[in-house]
């Protein structure tokens, strides 16, 4: 009889299975179906890393633009502006200052103009 390392071969399975587990029909335990699809599933997660970076930005975007259109700015303009007075927020906190904090936004937009 030839040798089979059984114990790794299952091991390896079980792992896959793991992470089918929730999934709809056979995809949750046929091995061939569920390695397919959790293979496909870690790179919709790798791909979705990468969109939810992108998908803040332009969220924190049309924030700091909807903050500056009422103070009578365009966004490129005041990034622009901010760049010129050496202000150098990110985005992210520009945004919350935009929808939070009014106030210190409006100051912000004031210093750099």
């Amino acid at each position: 009889m030839r040798s089979v390392n059984h114990v790794a071969s299952k091991k390896r399975r079980k792992r896959i299975l793991k992470l089918a587990k929730g999934y709809f029909g056979r995809k949750k335990n046929v091995w061939t179906v569920a390695k397919n699809q959790v293979e496909k599933s870690l790179q919709y997660s790798y791909i979705g890393r990468k969109l939810k970076k992108r998908n803040f930005r332009k969220l924190w975007i049309q924030r700091i633009n909807a903050g500056a259109r009422q103070l009578g700015l365009k966004y490129s303009t005041l990034i622009h502006k901010l760049k010129l007075a050496n202000i150098q927020l990110n985005r992210k906190t520009l945004a919350d200052l935009a929808m939070n904090h009014f106030d210190a936004f409006k100051a912000i937009v004031k210093s750099a103009s």
